[in-house]
C-alpha cells in the first residue's frame, strides 16, 4: 500500500513532540520542548505561546485552555487570552527530571510520565485525579507511548531507553492498573550498527479504531502500526530520521499528523532531510480514537 508522507507545517521545531488534535477547535496543537513553546498549527501557520520551562505534552482540558506538563509543574494555559497558570508543583526535583509523555483517560484522570535527566531508571509514571498526583510506575528512563485500548480495558506505554512498550490491564471505573507485560520488544543499537540498519526505539502513539497501535520509531525513520497482539501489521517509512510522535485528526480523524525532532543531529543528516523537526501529515484507511479531555 503506497503511502503519501506531506508536509503539515514548514516551519521546524527543534524537538517536536504531544501533537493534539482538538475535539471542539478542530485545530492541531503540539510542543517544541526545547524551545520552550505550545503551537497551534491551522492553514498551514503555527501560532506560538512561549513558556518559562519545557512542556513535554499538552492535554486538551474541559472547561477550556490546554493543561500543560512542564519541567515546573501542571499548567493551565488560556489559548483564548494568553493567561498562563501553575496548578500543582511537580512530584519530582525539576534539576533532575521533567514532564514528557502523558493523555488523559476517558474518565478525565490525566496520566504523565516523566524523563531523567541523567537517564537512569529513576523517573515514573503518575496519574493526576481528584487534585491529587500519584506515582503509578517506577523503574523508567524515559515515559513515552500512553495510549489505551478502543474498550479502555488495555493500557499502553514505553520506556524508550529499554527500547521496550509495556501494556497493562487497565480498570476504567478506580484507574489503577495490573498485570504489566512487554506487549513489543525492539533491539538497541550496536555499537558498530550503521544508523541506516537500526530500526529505532519507541516514542509517542496513538492507538486507532481498530485496536492497533501506532508508534514512532525515534531514529528509526519509520511508524509501525501493530495489532492489539503485538504484531506488525504495517511500516510507513518517512522521509526524517527522528519522528517522535503520531496523533489522528482532521474532521474524519484520518490523518495521521506526525511530529519530528532536528536537535543534535548531524549536520549532514539535516542537510539531507530539510523537513526534519517539522510537522508531516499522511491519510491512513483507519481512523484514530478521539483525543479526551482532561478533568482535573
Amino acid at each position: 500500500m503506497s503511502v503519501v508522507v506531506e508536509l503539515a507545517c514548514p516551519q521546524p521545531a527543534t524537538l517536536g513532540e504531544s501533537p493534539l488534535w482538538h475535539p471542539l477547535e478542530q485545530c492541531l496543537y503540539y510542543v517544541d520542548i526545547a524551545a520552550r513553546q505550545v503551537l497551534r498549527l491551522r492553514d498551514g501557520e503555527a501560532q506560538v505561546w512561549q513558556l518559562d520551562s519545557e512542556p513535554g505534552c499538552i492535554a486538551a482540558l474541559a472547561g477550556g485552555g490546554l493543561l500543560v506538563a512542564q519541567r515546573n509543574g501542571l499548567w493551565w494555559l488560556d489559548t483564548a487570552s494568553g493567561a498562563h497558570e501553575r496548578l500543582m508543583p511537580p512530584p519530582f526535583d525539576p534539576g533532575q527530571q521533567r514532564f514528557n509523555d502523558g493523555k488523559p483517560d476517558a474518565q478525565g484522570r490525566f496520566w504523565v510520565g516523566t524523563i531523567d535527566d541523567a537517564r537512569r531508571p529513576e523517573a515514573g509514571l503518575y496519574r493526576v485525579a481528584d487534585g491529587q498526583c500519584q506515582r503509578m510506575v517506577d523503574g523508567i528512563t524515559t515515559a513515552n507511548g500512553l495510549a489505551w485500548s478502543p474498550d479502555q480495558r488495555c493500557m499502553y506505554g514505553a520506556d524508550t531507553k529499554a527500547h521496550a512498550i509495556y501494556a497493562w490491564d487497565f480498570d476504567a471505573g478506580s484507574g489503577a492498573i495490573s498485570q504489566r507485560r512487554v506487549f513489543a520488544q525492539f533491539e538497541p543499537r550496536q555499537a558498530d550498527q550503521a544508523l541506516d540498519d537500526y530500526a529505532g526505539r519507541p516514542d509517542g502513539a496513538a492507538v486507532d479504531a481498530e485496536g492497533c497501535y501506532w508508534v514512532a520509531m525515534f531514529e528509526g525513520q519509520r511508524l509501525l502500526r501493530l495489532s492489539p497482539s503485538g504484531a506488525l501489521l504495517q511500516t510507513v517509512r518517512l522521509p526524517v530520521r527522528c519522528p517522535t510522535m503520531p496523533a489522528f485528526g482532521g474532521p474524519d480523524l484520518r490523518t495521521l499528523y506526525i511530529t519530528t525532532a532536528r536537535e543534535k543531529r548531524p549536520a549532514e543528516e539535516l542537510a539531507a532531510q530539510p523537513w526534519a523537526g517539522c510537522v508531516l501529515k499522511l491519510r491512513v484507511d483507519v481512523p484514530g480514537l478521539p483525543a479526551q479531555f482532561a478533568r482535573l
